[in-house]
This record gives structure tokens, C-alpha cells and sequence, in this order.
């Protein structure tokens, strides 16, 4: 199944609340003649974005390919949360990897977040971006946690921008039943996701790239020189950043047995208008301890954004707003009889162990994906350390690409199954409060 067009038509953005509400933009045409590159990128989501931006500042011809629209993928649909840190919490990476990887990789983790603003201030991107992400617990157990590991960041890593909530001061803005209190990051913060796409490619296309919708690439030549074949065209280039995600299908087995794709869904309800009060009273994100995790935020246009409900099949389903509708109503039952106004679905990707895979695939190929729902910084981030790397300074994408990254079990055809079979459990355990 080619996931590029499985769920979505071709060339067009997903009927969302960010589509309808994104900076005017003009398109790009297809690649239909045959062109020569230092470097071309393949996927123009955050990671194709930004590593063609820096390429092409740093005076490289850069070529950039998209199968569909730029920020068509995982970048134009997800939740909006640039959270800090890495997807993996420190606790877990001091355990996995050693005191010492773990600070250079939480450091990374703030270089990112903090790349994501420069941008946006440096080329006046309107994405609405607002600071503070709030992390919930439905559980005691959960909430100690959480009031724990915000106590472990300021003593290790000096991190003081968190606050603990007790039940009573996180139902001050968050005033759902289903919390009984948590931690609010003032540090990370929370934007309009498309929108941070299209000023990065309206930036890119300033420096100089050249940017060709519609251009799915079907075969990648590797050599000194690697050529890239399009359905109407070709591209010769020295240097090959895959940059695809959840889209990059067979292209390339290594980061396809490694990186695999998963679907999250969200919805936008009709604006709230008195009723916000009920859910949310500050204008910060919010997400769960759940092992899937709700997250939801509020609109510029007073609309709650709402991202949860599980699907393991690749197909999305064919009532998306019902099944987002379910969580959304446990988390806030006065929201029970709120129309929805859009409903969406989107392709994101994970790895085992929920770290970003960073990889030299060839000599001159370079990929990285599965930010496995932390993509926000992390990708834009891992665009820039591979233009890096490909300017002969590998620091940042080495220590990044020497995390293990073991494949999935069970190959192409199990593995898909098996991801099932575990998240069922996990949503499970979610539901019984195990």
C-alpha cells in the first residue's frame, strides 16, 4: 500500500482546520526534465525543509522533491506541540545510553526547540506561536511521576522553566475530571503546524532551492554520482537527503525495516465561544500520561484542537470525528454534544525505542525519521545537522545516528500486526488504570 495516496488525494492538502486556515501560498510544478544538483532532498515536510534552507544559505544548489504538496505530511497535520528535550525522558536516557549521551542529547533537544523559534523569527512566520505545554496524569501514581522527573530536570540539567500542578491549580486552566494534576513547561511551547511548513518553504525558496511538487521519486541509483528518477524527469546530484517519514515506502529497506509508519487523528470543534472556560483557561497545550496520548490545545479561533483515538490498520476510518470524539468526551464531558467541524487523519512515524533513527545510508545518503510524535523541533533540528553533515561538520548528526536502532520484529508483512497487537494492549492498560 503507497501511503502518499492511500488516505488523501493527489495534490491536495487533507480537509483540516490548518488547511483551511493556512498563509496563502502558491504551488510548485512537477519535475519534468532532467537536472543536476549538489544536493537533493526528498520529502518537503520540516526535516526537506529546513535541510534545504541550510544547504542552500551555505551557497549549495539544492533540489528539493515532494510526491504531494509541501508540509502535506506528518508537518501540516500534527498536533502543534514543540515539546522539550528529546520524545524519550532523561531519566530514561541516562539508563538507556549513560549520564554523559544524555545530556548532549538533552542539550540537542533545546537546540532544536530553539532553532524552530529563531526561524520563525527570523522570517516572520505567522504560526501563531504561543509558550507553555502542560503534561497531565489521570492517576496518582502518574502525577508523583511527573511532580518527580520535573525535580530530576531542574537538579541535573538546570531546567527551571517547570511548574508542578496540583489537581487544584492545574483545574485553574484545565478543569477536566479526568486530571488530578501534572507539570506545566513554559519552555516548550505550541504553534499552527502548516503554517510553519509554508514559512520554511517560502524561506527555502528565497535562498534558492528549487522546489518541484507532485515529483514522487521511484528509484534512487546510488553511486559517486546518485540519480533520482520522478515519474517525468531525473535529477544527478552529489549528496541525497531522504527526508520522507511515514511516506518513504520502499525507497530505502535499511530505514524502512527500522521506521515504521502509524496514523493519529484529530479534530477541530466548532468555536467554543462561553464554553471554554470548561476546558481550557490559558492558552497552553496539553497533553497526557497515557500510554496514547490525548493532546489538545486551543484555536486562534477559539476551537478546541483535540488529537487522540487509536487506529493499527493504514487505512484511516471512515468516521474519524467518531472515534476521536470518544477520548475527547472522557477527557471532557461537557463537551459531549460539541459539533465538529473537521476531522482528520495523518501518517507519522516511530522507531522501537521512540528516538528519532539518524542514518548515513550510503556514503553520500544521509535519511532521517521516526520523531515517533516529537517532530515539531526534532525534525527541524535533524534537517539542519545533516546540511551540517554534509559540510564536513557531523558533530551533532553522529551523536544522534549512534543511537541503537534495532529493526521491528517480524519483517514487512508481521510487522504491522504486532505494532497492533502491542498498542491494543497499551490502550488497554490506559483503560483499566493499570
Amino acid at each position: 500500500m503507497n501511503l502518499l495516496y492511500a488516505n488523501d488525494e493527489k495534490g491536495t492538502y487533507p480537509s483540516s482546520w490548518y488547511a483551511a486556515t493556512r498563509t496563502p501560498s502558491d504551488g510548485f510544478a512537477p519535475l519534468q526534465e532532467d537536472i543536476t544538483a549538489d544536493v537533493c532532498v526528498v520529502g518537503a515536510g520540516y526535516t526537506g525543509l529546513s535541510a534545504a534552507l541550510h544547504l542552500a544559505q551555505a551557497g549549495r544548489r539544492v533540489v528539493l522533491l515532494e510526491a504531494q504538496r509541501v508540509g502535506f505530511g506528518a508537518s501540516g497535520r500534527n498536533g502543534g506541540q514543540l515539546g522539550s528535550g528529546q520524545r524519550v525522558d532523561q531519566e530514561a536516557l541516562e539508563k538507556m545510553l549513560g549520564v554523559d549521551a544524555a545530556h548532549r542529547l538533552w542539550q540537542l533537544g533545546e537546540e532544536a526547540k530553539a532553532l524552530v523559534k529563531d526561524l520563525i523569527f527570523q522570517h516572520d512566520i505567522e504560526c501563531y506561536l504561543r509558550h507553555g505545554v502542560a503534561w497531565t496524569a489521570s492517576g496518582t501514581a502518574d502525577v508523583r511521576h511527573l511532580h518527580s522527573y520535573a525535580e530530576f530536570l531542574n537538579d541535573r540539567y538546570g531546567y527551571d522553566k517547570i511548574e508542578t500542578l496540583s489537581r487544584e491549580s492545574l483545574h485553574e486552566f484545565c478543569p477536566s475530571p479526568d486530571y488530578r494534576g501534572g507539570i506545566l513547561d513554559m519552555g516548550a511551547a505550541h504553534l499552527h503546524p502548516l503554517n510553519l511548513a509554508l514559512g520554511l518553504t517560502r524561506a527555502a525558496k528565497a535562498a534558492g532551492v528549487h522546489i518541484f511538487e507532485q515529483s514522487a521519486v521511484r528509484a534512487i541509483h546510488e553511486g559517486s554520482k546518485v540519480i533520482l528518477q520522478t515519474e517525468a524527469g531525473r535529477v544527478a546530484t552529489d549528496h541525497v537527503i531522504l527526508a520522507c517519514n511515514g511516506y518513504l515506502g520502499n525507497l530505502n529497506r535499511q530505514v524502512a525495516a527500522r521506521v515504521m509508519p502509524i496514523n493519529n487523528f484529530i479534530v477541530a470543534t466548532e468555536p467554543l465561544g462561553d464554553r471554554i472556560g470548561n476546558v481550557l483557561r490559558r492558552d497552553v497545550a496539553v497533553a497526557d500520561s497515557r500510554f496514547v496520548v490525548n493532546y489538545f490545545r486551543l484555536s486562534h479561533d477559539g476551537r478546541l484542537l483535540f488529537g487522540g483515538g487509536e487506529s493499527y490498520g493504514y487505512r484511516f476510518p471512515t468516521d474519524i470525528a467518531a472515534k476521536v470524539r470518544r477520548p475527547m468526551t472522557e477527557i471532557f464531558p461537557c463537551l459531549k454534544d460539541v459539533a465538529i467541524d473537521y476531522a482528520w487523519g495523518g501518517t507519522l512515524a516511530i522507531t522501537m525505542k521512540r528516538m528519532p533513527y539518524l542514518s548515513r545510508v550510503a556514503p553520500n545518503i544521509l535519511s532521517a525519521s521516526g520523531y515517533s510524535g516529537h517532530g515539531v523541533g526534532t525534525a527541524v533540528h535533524a534537517g539542519q545537522l545533516m546540511a551540517r553533515a554534509i559540510q564536513g561538520d557531523s558533530d551533532g548528526f553522529d551523536t544522534m545516528s549512534a543511537i541503537p536502532t534495532r529493526p521491528f520484529p517480524g519483517g514487512a508483512s508481521l510487522r504491522p500486526p504486532l505494532l497492533a497487537l502491542a498498542m491494543t494492549w497499551y490502550s488497554l492498560r490506559d483503560r483499566l488504570g493499570i
